[in-house]
């Protein structure tokens, strides 16, 4: 190891913070982690590495490394993965529970006021005006993930067939396997003709103050038998009850499975089967609760609590079906990140460039490109459309908002804010 690595594990461990202290942080960042993953990344990058100096860099950016080719919001599982480093599985808990529990919390008052408010004209109104921002902000995605991942002409025309594809109907899960099989076979026969892949820093090594990156393996064995019992018994009992909690609970820990490339990539998968095959949500509704999702803290795959709490309120009929749909529907969504976090946090450390794994993700976010365009043709067909003509206030507003995120560098809650501002001034002067 190098001395700087020295110099970094030694301050880092000087720097350890007790539980509680902790605790209070990892509480902050879940209430005002804004701005997407990029926005959550950063702010951990700030306070934990560069302002308290808990982790060191180097160990801060590999653990990102290894989280972005996990299914599941990087962001969250960074901060569980830190908060393991610190405390062990209490760590993780606590980081990676907080940092969805105040988003969590919002969604579900605000799907609760929209179940029952959303025909009232001035709540229409803010929906309206975050549609708009909606369309921008996908846009944004679209352009900034493209505009890593797409370098070369081989790698456009695999996000464009991916495009097709999914707008053809293709199923999302045969989708990404078949872009994981094309980027592998691309690295293999000539590794440059889908453009540079990224590799993983070198590992870290280092002081390991929860002394569990050498875990003996009958400690190891025994932690993630009692963590899958913790996913997979409860999923079971919902797949048994039927009805509707059996397939909220299939859909979601799907969807926790193969959230590969962030949460734009697999919300239209969402967005096609809450809409089109189970008839949860209107496509109205569902734009709704991705306006909801980008105006709170978190990861963007709290969209899930709204389609699972509008899940249970427009199919059980009440509230308490609402709100019982939004916990299975996070539990499963989320669940499935603490089981790899907790388990593989010991040996994070270790891993190394992921060379054939490298090649097969390389290709899985190259076509999350296409993907994200199908989720954009979905929404501005219910944003940007209204009975059939062009809703040029909703327009407006969206070409606005992407100036201003994409040009002008403007953060995402103040464009947000004033979409929905603009949209309850037109529904109450209109």
């Amino acid at each position: 190891m190098a001395p700087t690595d020295q110099a970094g594990d030694a301050h880092a461990a000087a720097n350890r913070p007790g539980e509680r202290e902790a605790l209070c942080f990892w509480l902050k960042l879940g209430c005002v982690s804004f701005g997407g993953p990029a926005g959550q990344i950063a702010i951990m990058h700030d306070e934990l590495v560069e302002r308290r100096g808990w982790i060191p860099e180097r160990r801060f950016l590999h653990a990102l490394n290894v989280c972005m080719a996990l299914p599941g919001p990087e962001a969250q599982q960074l901060a569980s993965y830190i908060g393991h480093s610190l405390h062990g599985i209490r760590g993780a808990l606590a980081a990676g529970g907080l940092f969805v529990l105040p988003s969590f919390v919002l969604l579900v008052a605000m799907s609760a006021v929209y179940a029952a408010y959303g025909e009232v004209a001035a709540v229409a109104g803010v929906v309206r005006g975050l549609g708009a921002a909606v369309v921008a902000l996908i846009v944004v995605a679209i352009l900034r993930i493209g505009g890593r991942m797409i370098r070369t002409p081989a790698a456009a025309a695999l996000a464009v067939a991916a495009f097709l594809a999914f707008v053809a109907g293709m199923p999302f899960v045969a989708l990404l396997a078949t872009a994981a099989v094309l980027g592998w076979l691309a690295g293999r026969w000539r590794p440059a003709l889908l453009g540079r892949t990224a590799t993983h820093d070198a590992p870290g090594g280092g002081a390991d103050p929860t002394g569990e990156r050498d875990d003996p393996p009958v400690r190891a064995r025994r932690r993630l038998a009692l963590t899958l019992l913790a996913w997979l018994v409860p999923v079971g009992v919902l797949l048994a009850a039927g009805g509707l909690v059996a397939d909220l609970a299939a859909l979601f820990t799907v969807t926790a499975l193969v959230t590969f490339g962030g949460a734009y990539a697999v919300l239209p998968f969402v967005a096609d089967q809450a809409v089109e095959r189970f008839g949860w949500l209107s496509p109205e509704e569902m734009v709704a609760g991705l306006a909801l999702g980008e105006s709170t803290p978190g990861p963007l795959i709290m969209v899930n609590t709204f389609v699972g709490y509008m899940a249970g309120y427009n199919v059980g009929g009440d509230h308490w079906w609402g709100l019982a749909g939004a916990a299975i529907a996070t539990f499963c969504t989320f669940a499935p990140s603490f089981v790899l976090i907790i388990n593989g946090a010991p040996l994070i450390d270790r891993v190394h460039g992921a060379g054939a794994l490298t090649h097969a993700l390389t290709g899985i976010t190259i076509a999350v490109v296409g993907v994200i365009g199908g989720l954009a043709v979905f929404v501005g067909e219910n944003v940007l459309v209204v009975d059939g003509r062009p809703d040029w206030l909703v327009i407006g507003l969206a070409l606005a908002s992407f100036a201003a995120v994409w040009r002008f560098r403007v953060s995402v809650l103040p464009v947000v804010g004033a979409c929905a501002l603009a949209g309850l001034l037109a529904a109450l002067l209109g």
